[in-house]
């Protein structure tokens, strides 16, 4: 997939709300850190996982669907196989009155859900990380791109 930068800073410069469909509680998963990071950097993340609904992760209650999170999301960070991303993004656009990005994570690829967030106005990124793309935009970039912000007490 090809997006010029200037879509990308774009994009990450209005996105506010971004809700994180498939984080994981576990700190070692992607899913986790990149949430993580997002928050850190500013954005209100919304973590959406059935498995954790109720917990609380970056200072948000954890959703267990989409139509549970707060109505003002700007960017769903798809976080699942490419199998399952359409009936993401049909709920998104269901339930979203301000979507403006549907973002899918490295290595998830859904030609169809593209298309159907395109055709209403949408903004998709796909096979790409908010993360890393931020991190070199914004001049962030360290360690080769995955610089996480995890300190470990072994170095």
């Amino acid at each position: 997939m090809q997006y010029a930068d200037d879509k990308l800073k774009a994009i990450l410069t209005r996105t506010k709300t971004i809700a994180v469909v498939g984080v994981s509680m576990n700190t070692v998963r992607p899913s986790y850190y990149v949430a993580r990071y997002l928050s850190l950097k500013g954005y209100r993340v919304i973590p959406v996982n059935p498995g954790h609904a109720g917990k609380v992760l970056f200072g948000q209650e954890v959703r267990a669907t989409l139509a549970d999170c707060p109505k003002e999301v700007d960017m769903v960070d798809i976080f699942r196989r490419p199998e399952h991303v359409l009936p993401i993004v049909e709920e998104a656009l269901a339930v979203f009155p301000s979507l403006a990005t549907i973002w899918m994570q490295i290595g998830v690829i859904n030609d169809a859900a593209a298309a159907l967030a395109e055709a209403r106005g949408v903004d998709v990124v796909m096979d790409r990380c908010p993360k890393i793309e931020y991190q070199r935009l914004f001049g962030e970039l360290r360690m080769g791109g995955f610089n996480t912000g995890i300190i470990s007490s072994k170095l």
